[in-house]
């Protein structure tokens, strides 16, 4: 079989979702597991997480269905509502918590609800506080909230925002859309959800009572490396996904000899080439520049040449013991304990950890597993998401 896979610790998950909960203590926190949990695998993360979360958030109601059909049973937070009508009965029904952005959604909603009364399904009232993405203005949004508060067949209500830069060292646009919220907020006397990962951390200020830690719970670090609190919890964070494979072939190239499409990377020395089962067709960044880290046998090196779909090329020059078969690590935790950080790769692909984690591809196994007996009752390494 093809040696790459990506290794999914449950452990790690856990204990990033504790994390979320230690920095927020007065809150509930709703697992973010939408993109088919970053790319870690949604069903068994969703497994994992089961006996700590008391709400898990997705992006539509097919990414909800699969965890529903899996077992999955507890509130599931449909992010950006749902898109048509006729999916209301189907989410209120199944225990889908909507999050209300706009006006048709409204009153599409009390409809259904008037068509089968009784059922009052909790809602989230998505407030633009200024990232300008998707939301009520805060005149509108205090409206919304007053009217479906009043509602008797609309369940309990709470205000929802998301924070354009709480990232980012300057926390000027955080606080400005701190103070429109927190002024709803008190004015209207309603739970809220405002933390994404980066707040969940950093913030206390916007926990209220609900946090809905991300990208955090997969090991990545939400905060930029200026932000003051990004060293604080680089150490804390674990890494979920271990994306590795072996070497598949060794190339002696002398002087001079180019390597890989495009000939874009040149020899300038005498250089053993390894070459790995990965490439772009698994999702590993085709921008990938020369001297991209990864680790072999737990030693770094970087890339050379350009990705091809199924293959990408390693200096192995100065790794003498690399041979055919030797381990490749091209992000997370090798078995030697080393670690290399999906954070630092994506900058070196001048993208984000987001993308790569959710861009690794179906073909790729996912192997998951935990370093003890828990409520899965051994090792996972056989489960599939």
């Amino acid at each position: 079989m093809r040696p790459l896979q990506a290794r999914i610790d449950l452990d790690a998950l856990r204990d990033n979702y504790r994390l979320a909960c230690e920095r927020a203590p007065g809150a509930s926190a709703m697992a973010v597991l939408k993109a088919n949990a970053y790319g870690h695998g949604a069903v068994s993360c969703a497994r994992a997480l089961a006996p700590l979360a008391p709400a898990m958030a997705l992006a539509s109601l097919e990414e909800g269905r699969e965890l529903r059909a899996a077992g999955i049973d507890c509130p599931l937070v449909l992010l950006e509502g749902f898109f048509e009508a006729d999916e209301i009965d189907e989410a209120v029904d199944n225990g889908y918590w909507c999050v209300l952005h706009s006006h048709w959604q409204v009153e599409a909603l009390l409809v259904a609800l008037r068509a089968r009364p009784g059922r009052r399904p909790p809602v989230l009232i998505k407030c633009d506080s200024g990232m300008h993405r998707l939301g009520f203005f805060p005149d509108e949004a205090r409206s919304v909230c007053r009217r479906l508060m009043a509602h008797p067949d609309v369940g309990r209500c709470t205000l929802m925002t998301h924070f354009a830069t709480a990232d980012t060292a300057d926390d000027a646009q955080l606080r400005h859309q701190m103070a429109v919220v927190e002024a709803l907020r008190v004015d209207l006397d309603m739970p809220a959800c405002f933390a994404n990962s980066p707040a969940t951390l950093s913030a206390p200020r916007s926990h209220a009572e609900w946090v809905r830690p991300g990208i955090m719970l997969y090991g990545a670090n939400p905060l930029e490396r200026d932000h003051p609190d990004h060293d604080r919890f680089a150490s804390r964070l674990r890494p979920v996904m271990t994306l590795e494979s072996r070497v598949i072939a060794v190339r002696e190239l002398g002087v001079g000899e180019p390597v890989g499409y495009g000939a874009r990377f040149v020899t300038e020395r005498p250089t053993r080439v390894g070459v790995v089962a990965c490439g772009y067709g698994d999702g590993y960044d085709r921008h990938a520049p020369d001297g991209t880290p990864v680790l072999v046998n737990g030693q770094r090196t970087g890339l050379i040449g350009r990705i091809s779909m199924d293959m990408l090329t390693v200096d192995l020059s100065d790794i003498p013991g690399a041979d055919v078969g030797a381990r490749v690590t091209l992000w997370g935790r090798d078995e030697n304990g080393g670690h290399l950080a999906v954070d630092e790769v994506a900058r070196w692909c001048d993208t984000i950890p987001y993308t790569l984690l959710t861009g690794v591809l179906p073909r790729v196994p996912r192997r998951y597993y935990h370093h003890h007996d828990d409520e899965h009752g051994g090792d996972d390494s056989s489960r599939t998401p």
